[in-house]
């Protein structure tokens, strides 16, 4: 019997990275997928078209979770085409780093919206299939720089530190209707936005921070996921978990 076996998810932020790995991943395991992605067309359909070779039932939705209205059609959709939402993974997210001084108020307004208001979008409209059906699980993805900041990321770091609280919050207020939600503070993975930690001088001081001495790969990201999805995890919520090779310790 896999993990996830006929459940509904919606991962957010999926046509590429850590998203694309998780959203590969739960499908492995038998969920059906739902996922959102803004920019290529190209990238969801090969996505959309991967999850369904895996035998479940995969749907691409061209949604900002950043934006409300964009959240409510597409959940209420999700729950029309896919009978009901059982774990929704809050993945989409943004970084445009700036040391304070130099930083905008649309740079910083932007990472808000697509990190931290976007969190609370989706689960917004999440949370009623839930509730009826008296049982879920919601995983943010925080980061390990929203538990000890960073200079020159004090948007980013923000945003993260604000899923935290809000997922704390969120397992207070459902854990009744056996809703759960629990984070992920992934550290240094491999992925399209963080290419750059893997050049020159640059590379080596980060690795040398990490006690097991790599970058994170956005499978192992996934993992952990489809842990907090499933009822390995049943007994779990408002925890983070941090994903980041003991750069927390």
């Amino acid at each position: 019997m896999k993990l996830l076996e006929g459940k509904v998810v919606i991962v957010t932020g999926a046509s590429r990275g850590i998203g694309e790995a998780i959203a590969v991943r739960l499908a492995g395991q038998g969920a059906h997928i739902a996922f959102t992605y803004v920019s290529s067309d190209e990238k969801a359909k090969a996505l959309e078209d991967k999850l369904q070779a895996l035998g479940v039932k995969a749907k691409a939705y061209k949604s900002n979770a950043g934006i409300y209205a964009d959240c409510e059609a597409m959940v209420n959709d999700v729950v029309k085409e896919f009978g009901t939402v059982d774990v929704c993974v809050n993945n989409a997210g943004i970084s445009k780093d700036n040391l304070l001084l130099r930083m905008t108020p649309d740079q910083w307004d932007d990472v808000m919206q697509v990190n931290l208001k976007s969190v609370f979008n989706m689960t917004k409209q999440v949370i009623r299939p839930m509730m009826k059906a008296k049982k879920g699980s919601i995983v943010n993805m925080s980061s390990i720089i929203g538990l000890r900041g960073n200079a020159g990321q004090s948007s980013y770091a923000a945003s993260k530190a604000g899923i935290i609280g809000f997922t704390k919050s969120i397992a207070l207020e459902l854990g009744s209707r056996n809703v759960r939600c629990n984070a992920i503070a992934p550290g240094f993975v491999e992925t399209d936005m963080t290419h750059y930690l893997k050049e020159g001088e640059a590379s080596r001081a980060f690795l040398d921070k990490i006690p097991l001495g790599r970058f994170g790969k956005g499978e192992e990201i996934a993992d952990t996921t489809l842990f907090l999805a499933s009822d390995l995890s049943s007994y779990i919520t408002g925890q983070v978990i941090s994903v980041c090779g003991g750069l927390n310790i």
